[in-house]
């Protein structure tokens, strides 16, 4: 879990940064200290655009982790706009080897052919080739925009110099390099006709993924309507071969027998045995990783082993020796009491020690299969999803930071130095990602923790598998961007009244002085009803000037000079402003919202700089381009067969937000409404330029002081949380894998490039994999994601992960080493994208056949005695569980009242969020408070946090004598039985009796009692894990948050939704078949 002073660190803990090199004064680093800051440089840099420089590939730029120098991006739809130009090195550009590496691009169709044959309703299916489309001068293909058509997705890579004047090239990560081309024009440019192009057949439609599913349909039950065909969630160049022992199901049959309690009630009669069982396995043992700066003297001729060098006898580690709890058979059943006393921990991948030790910590990386299967036939097979999670920049407490004159890679495939590689002896290493054999630098050698020389291994890079390189000048062309900060606030008569501008303003003036940034941080201002408004800050002036611009249909900028200003230089008129701004709409009539042109705007007042636009929006927008309509049918809300509108209505934001990023520029949402919004439309202003989206349905100020709160403390983390900009993020990994699909918010660059406007700590991506190759001859392979930044004080960075797992050759092996966990996170995302492209109903089968199909596999393919019951092995017995959490969840539900909206956005939370918060909104937590005590406790900085343990999520837990909690992330839920403890009324919640329990109580008074003290301290903890601000709701029986309340005991059965029992028999009906 992220400790609460993470969420303060900046970019590691205090101290100085690595210095390469001896020196005459070496900073004195002492082996213990993890963390290593450098100090920030003075220099003033300047903030106009470099000159446009020709390259011969617009597709590199912004120093892509692979590539260092890199070449121009164009805006899609604004040639006429200041081209950004590139991070690369200083010195010309030089053609190199094209970077044909094997990562292809897996994407989703964004719309349905008429002419599509059907898909089966799984997330195993595997379309042969992406259904493309023109879209103003790209190639759309799925959720990927490539700006030219021509270049397709090669990413060709430049040269650049580390310290010598040979340049370094690199190619296809399968092949020795050799000499580079002899003109820009030898570059293979795939296209229609490439070599490498994908074959546009059309009878391999239904290759799979990862197995075949069962061609099912959904339980009546479970509100979803027959399959439909949809253009296909996944698409890929490399197909694998066919299986011929795929297992393949029929239909589902009508849910057998009827239900014979209400709504609301726990478990139906139970099968003997299934009642009172205490089953609770015993969680996996969790090895974080451990950062060792120091091994005993040894003599070079000995390095340590490294995964090149691991012999043979490491596949003999079987995994079922080294974990057999996780392959226990439980029978989902018989077993009733599944669910973990505390957090469900990561598997650990089964490595040798000293391997082990250096991993990636599953928070920031992790795979949803830690041994990786050898063949794509295998992993077919096993019907297990195989994909990365990351958190890239997630807030840490420990973060080595390096500076270095120059930093280390493959000449081949351009990874990073790290753990895995090996040391063939004191000046090669060998690549962990690609195999070449790379030269060790001369500065490499010097030591800065032991200050000593000769010992490369020991170095920080070779010690952390998560580091930060401070760059050097090689991988810039002009001085970082500055932060720049634009507020853009609706000022409309319904804005005005939610009262949200005063909340704006005072936190903004609050946290002026908080704001990441240095001395050449710029902000501004637009407010927008029908019209435009913008605000003259310029240094001078004795208050602010307001220049409103009326013709939205050409919108332009009065004075281009004075909107965007030095913050330090112009801070007091800033203030002014602040406090003027909610006074000055107090009285206004106007009813209409421009919110297109008033993007339009910033997008212009931004594009020579680059930074962060922060909307505020407040209704539908009705004026000028972007305008909509409403789709919305509150009629249909819970009676839908399938919902309808979850795609965008137009494409104007979509293709803003392409222009955005080509200028790296981000745009965050802030919606705060009481009625329909579109979030479904709007959301892509967001979704495509790596912004954020919040959402606060039923804002008022005055009427809804919760949901105030909510947004005050969300808006102060937004402010003075850590960002980074112009930032880039590329994944690597062991050659024989590829990347397909990607989710989050992103804009795709490349096959395995994504571009990055803004970077921040709440930021989560996954990531879809597949074995293109056989990895036969491997024990092991290795992922790397690199993070290149620029932070908010003007130093370009590049952070990287490097995570190692194990091949295996066993079905037994690769159930061993799932974790169901990111599994689900996966699936999640899967599904969202299944939901726009197909249909609802056709995501909700398919996580259901997810389900399905791996019990399956597991049933014929590892358990040697087949048993009755629905046989599950221990690290997948929540698997079930999680699947039907994710059905009743309110992105999926179906039967249920949901509006639109709402739903949106926790779809768009499933693909955003990283995964610790992902789980929390899938399978909330549930805790009984009344009878808190000290044992088991932790103490944090002197305070005591009682550990309760967690209950299942059923009515059956639930008594009318106790008080319980429940988290779901993003809210907390306090229900107080009607005949709780009075101790517990009286010294908690400060009320004598049960009946004058306030029906709206919000937070917890402060009471100088144990009891109180312990509840505040255990749900202040569950707070400052996460960095949003959940909202907490004291309810009783009488209160119209109940019913909220019970929609999440997911074990229960609903009006519309099957019980977890009635969820497991239908399971085992079709697993049994």
């Amino acid at each position: 879990m992220m400790s609460n002073g993470g969420f303060s660190s900046r970019n590691g803990a205090s101290g100085p940064s690595y210095i390469n090199g001896p020196f005459q004064n070496p900073i004195t680093i002492h082996p213990s200290t993890q963390g290593y800051i450098v100090a920030q440089p003075s220099s003033t840099m300047t903030q106009s655009k470099a000159p446009l420089l020709p390259a011969p590939d617009n597709y590199n730029f912004k120093l892509c982790p692979q590539a260092t120098p890199v070449s121009l991006y164009q805006s899609p739809s604004a040639s006429s706009m200041p081209i950004r130009p590139p991070e690369g090195c200083s010195e010309p550009f030089a053609p190199s080897q094209p970077a044909a590496c094997n990562h292809r691009m897996l994407l989703l169709p964004t719309s349905q052919s008429s002419s599509t044959p059907p898909v089966s309703n799984s997330f195993c299916q595997n379309l042969h080739q992406p259904i493309s489309r023109q879209y103003e001068g790209h190639t759309h293909v799925g959720n990927a925009v490539n700006p030219n058509p021509a270049l397709g997705s090669s990413l060709t890579s430049m040269a650049y110099s580390l310290g010598t004047p040979t340049p370094l090239f690199f190619g296809n990560a399968s092949q020795s390099p050799g000499p580079p081309p002899a003109s820009a024009s030898n570059l293979p440019v795939p296209g229609p006709n490439a070599a490498n192009a994908v074959p546009q057949t059309s009878n391999q439609l239904d290759r799979k993924l990862y197995g075949t599913p069962p061609a099912v349909g959904s339980p009546a039950a479970m509100g979803a309507s027959p399959p439909l065909r949809p253009p296909g969630l996944l698409v890929s160049s490399v197909l694998p071969p066919p299986l011929a022992d795929q297992n393949e199901a029929g239909p589902y049959p009508p849910q057998a027998g009827q239900m014979s309690k209400p709504a609301g009630t726990a478990y139906p009669s139970l099968e003997p045995g299934y009642q009172g069982i205490e089953g609770i396995p015993k969680p996996l043992p969790v090895h974080p990783p451990t950062q060792v700066y120091g091994f005993p003297p040894q003599q070079y001729q000995q390095p340590s082993v490294g995964p090149a060098q691991l012999s043979p006898s490491l596949s003999a580690l079987s995994l079922q020796s080294q974990t057999p709890e996780a392959l226990r058979v439980v029978n989902l059943l018989q077993e009733r009491n599944i669910l973990p006393p505390g957090p469900v921990p990561a598997p650990t991948p089964c490595l040798p020690q000293d391997l082990q030790k250096l991993n990636c910590s599953p928070e920031v990386f992790c795979s949803t299969l830690t041994s990786i299967p050898q063949t794509q036939a295998l992993l077919n097979k096993a019907k297990l999803p195989l994909g990365l999670l990351l958190h890239p920049f997630k807030d840490l407490s420990q973060l080595p930071v390096v500076m270095s004159s120059s930093i280390v890679r493959c000449r081949s495939c351009r990874t990073y130095i790290n753990p895995f590689v090996s040391f063939l002896d004191q000046r090669r290493w060998k690549c962990n990602l690609c195999y070449r054999v790379n030269d060790v630098p001369e500065d490499f050698m010097y030591n800065p923790v032991s200050r000593s020389y000769g010992e490369p291994h020991k170095r920080p890079e070779i010690q952390n598998a998560t580091i930060e390189f401070i760059a050097p000048s090689e991988y810039m062309l002009r001085p970082p961007q500055p932060a720049v900060y634009l507020f853009v606030l609706d000022v409309s008569h319904n804005a005005v009244e939610t009262g949200y501008l005063d909340v704006v303003c005072q936190s903004l003036l609050e946290s002026l002085n908080s704001l990441p940034g240095d001395t050449r941080t710029k902000i501004g201002f637009i407010t927008f009803d029908s019209m435009i408004h913008f605000y003259n800050l310029q240094e001078g002036l004795s208050q602010p000037q307001m220049l409103i611009v009326s013709d939205i249909e050409e919108i332009f900028l009065p004075t281009p000079d004075s909107l965007l200003v030095n913050l330090n230089e112009c801070k007091e008129l800033v203030r002014d402003l602040l406090k003027s701004l909610p006074q000055m709409f107090t009285k206004t009539m106007e009813t209409h919202s421009a919110l297109g042109p008033a993007l339009q705007a910033s997008f212009k007042l931004m594009s020579p700089t680059g930074g962060r636009v922060s909307v505020f929006q407040t209704q539908l927008p009705s004026l000028g381009v972007g305008a909509l309509n409403s789709r919305e049918d509150p009629n249909q809300r819970a009676t839908a067969k399938d919902v309808q509108h979850l795609s965008p209505a137009t494409d104007f934001y979509k293709k803003l937000a392409l222009d955005c990023s080509g200028q790296q520029v981000a745009v965050d949402l802030f919606l705060l409404s009481g009625q329909y919004c579109d979030l479904a439309t709007l959301g892509c202003v967001s979704r495509y330029s790596a912004g954020s989206i919040y959402f606060y349905p039923s804002y008022h100020s005055q009427h809804n002081p919760a949901q105030t709160e909510r947004f005050q403390k969300d808006l102060k983390r937004y402010l003075t949380r850590k960002i980074g900009f112009e930032a880039v993020m590329r994944i690597r990994c062991t050659k024989g894998l590829s990347i397909h699909t990607f989710h989050g918010n992103f804009f795709v660059r490349s096959t395995d490039l994504l571009s990055l406007p803004n970077i921040n700590p709440d930021a989560g991506f996954a990531v879809q994999m597949s074995i293109e190759e056989n990895l036969v001859d491997m024990q092991v392979v290795s992922f790397q994601a690199a993070l290149l930044y620029t932070s908010s004080k003007g130093e370009r960075r590049i952070r990287v992960h490097t995570m190692c797992l194990p091949v295996v050759n066993s079905m037994s092996d690769i159930f061993a080493g799932a974790d169901v966990q990111a599994i689900i996170g996966l699936l999640a995302s899967m599904a969202v994208d299944r939901s726009v492209t197909a249909s609802l109903s056709d995501a909700r089968d398919a996580m259901t056949n997810a389900a399905i199909d791996s019990l399956i596999s597991y049933r014929t393919s590892v358990l040697t005695i087949q048993q009755p019951g629905l046989l599950a092995p221990a690290c997948l017995r929540l698997f079930p569980l999680y699947i039907l959490a994710l059905l009743k969840q309110k992105a999926f539900r179906t039967g249920t009242s949901t509006r639109l909206d709402d739903r949106v956005f926790a779809m768009c939370q499933l693909k955003y969020q990283p995964l610790i918060y992902l789980m929390l909104m899938i399978h909330p937590s549930l805790y009984r408070l009344d009878n808190l005590t000290d044992e088991g406790s932790l103490n944090i900085n002197d305070c005591t946090i009682p550990q309760p343990g967690m209950l299942q999520l059923s009515v059956e837990k639930l008594n009318s004598e106790g008080a319980f909690l429940m988290d779901t992330g993003s809210e907390m839920y306090l229900w107080v039985g009607r005949n709780c403890n009075p101790t517990f009324l009286k010294q908690v919640l400060g009320v004598q009796n049960y009946a004058t329990l306030p029906l709206n109580m919000n937070r917890l008074p402060e009471l100088d009692t144990a009891e109180s003290t312990r509840t505040r301290a255990f749900i202040s903890w569950l707070r400052e894990q996460r960095p949003f601000y959940p909202l907490l709701h004291i309810v009783r029986d009488e209160s119209p948050l109940k019913a909220s309340f019970m929609q999440n005991m997911i074990e229960d059965r609903t009006e519309s939704a099957l019980s977890y029992y009635e969820f497991l028999l239908h399971v085992q009906q079709q697993v049994s078949k």
